[in-house]
């Protein structure tokens, strides 16, 4: 009998499924694959139920003879473990980043003489229900805020892209690649920079945008979107007033927020001792933390604190002092800032803490020192990367220099072919 190989990485089974499985089950033995939770957050899907689960919802298929765990998105694990005579798929994934998977596992059969088909992609309005479902259990508080954890645990490093709008928020959502080893890549999470924020409204970085006005910005995201959010809470203001941020932040489903060991008025770090910034105590930072953490109802919010002694030159042993009592007051992390275009220091910061703290999370924020690579920190115990304001320095530049030509020109002709076609992106908004 034939062997027929078909993977799957769905929460749901509906009719595009069973028709692969009566397709397969037409050809020969069927062997299903479940793809693994780590390979499946790389793949652009998050899991709303665990592998385990998964793998007896596929058990309970008619047809379906046999369930394997698929480690690798690439089909390397399975096929060179079972050496199907077909991997069958449907051929929504003809076009597309998914294309390149599709194209080497081609390869793969080629090479013994295996053979790849392509089922047409049922798509009607059960299944596009059952997809918008999926999503809308994505976005849904309870799951999206516990995904921050859950990633931590299952990559070997989290990137997250900042976004401070709903379009900025799609583009970090469904921006995925075909990374330089053939796999696809995508960015985990979304940081809410009050910096973007309040550049974006036209507005100093001063904590001068209330909360009010940034959860909206984190409503405007979060109804387009499903990826989890970490919060720049900045100096989180008054520890009576960070309880009920907390609070908020925890009920619309963030994931976690950020705040930085300085008082007063808030100034960017970049500015570094070149303008006053007083950097407050490891006591009242530390009260701020625990006040926070027995506000919280949920064990999967996270509060991480950023220690800014770099940044004001106060040197590593007062960042490492502070480290130390941070997590003791109950900090799920520690972010390390730098303004310094050599990683030198936080890679030293970083393997002095891993040598005494080997499980709190340690985030980094790459904006100065640009040239070091993710598996590079991660090499060093880094868990979480931040791209805190990219998008929003790129945009800047683009939008002056459109609105400079076409004042020049008198004219829009001239900016017309480096701008992207609205058509374009209008594709990333989903419709109801």
């Amino acid at each position: 009998m034939k062997t027929v190989y078909t993977c799957f990485c769905t929460d749901i089974i509906h009719d595009g499924h069973l028709n692969i499985i009566k397709e397969a089950h037409k050809i020969g033995k069927v062997i299903v694959g479940c793809l693994s939770d780590e390979a499946l957050i790389r793949y652009n899907k998050f899991p709303t139920i665990g592998q385990e689960e998964r793998i007896k919802l596929y058990r309970s298929i008619d047809g379906v003879e046999e369930v394997v765990i698929q480690n690798d998105m690439l089909y390397d694990d399975a096929i060179t473990l079972i050496q199907p005579d077909y991997v069958i798929h449907g051929d929504n994934w003809k076009e597309g980043p998914e294309k390149a998977i599709r194209d080497h596992v081609e390869n793969l059969l080629k090479a013994y003489g295996g053979k790849l088909v392509d089922i047409p992609y049922t798509y009607n309005e059960k299944v596009k229900k059952i997809d918008m479902q999926l999503r809308e259990k994505l976005a849904m508080p309870e799951y999206r805020r516990k995904r921050l954890r859950q990633l931590i645990s299952m990559t070997p490093i989290v990137k997250v892209m900042e976004a401070h709008s709903g379009l900025t928020g799609l583009i970090v959502e469904k921006t995925v690649i075909e990374s330089s080893d053939g796999k696809l890549d995508q960015f985990d999470a979304m940081w809410i920079s009050s910096l973007c924020d309040s550049t974006a409204k036209g507005k100093p970085d001063i904590e001068l945008v209330d909360m009010t006005s940034r959860f909206r910005t984190i409503d405007d995201i979060m109804e387009v979107t499903t990826k989890p959010i970490i919060f720049d809470g900045d100096t989180g203001g008054l520890t009576e007033h960070f309880v009920y941020t907390v609070r908020s932040l925890e009920r619309m489903g963030v994931s976690a927020i950020i705040i930085e060991d300085k008082k007063g008025l808030k100034k960017n770090s970049l500015f570094g001792t070149e303008v006053k910034q007083t950097q407050a105590t490891i006591e009242e930072m530390s009260a701020k933390i625990s006040a926070g953490k027995k506000a919280q109802l949920t064990d999967d919010f996270m509060i991480i604190a950023r220690i800014e002694s770099l940044i004001l030159e106060k040197g590593m042993e007062d960042a490492l002092e502070r480290a130390r009592a941070f997590v003791k007051a109950g900090a799920d992390g520690i972010m390390i800032h730098s303004r310094k275009k050599d990683p030198a220091e936080i890679i030293e910061f970083c393997d002095r803490f891993r040598k005494e703290d080997s499980k709190t999370p340690i985030v980094v924020v790459p904006s100065s020192f640009n040239t070091i690579t993710e598996e590079e920190l991660a090499e060093h115990g880094v868990n979480i990367v931040i791209y805190a304001n990219q998008l929003t320095r790129s945009a800047f530049p683009a939008m002056q220099q459109t609105a400079i030509d076409i004042l020049k020109y008198h004219r829009a002709k001239e900016v017309d072919d480096r701008l992207m076609p609205i058509k374009q992106i209008i594709t990333l908004i989903d419709e109801l």
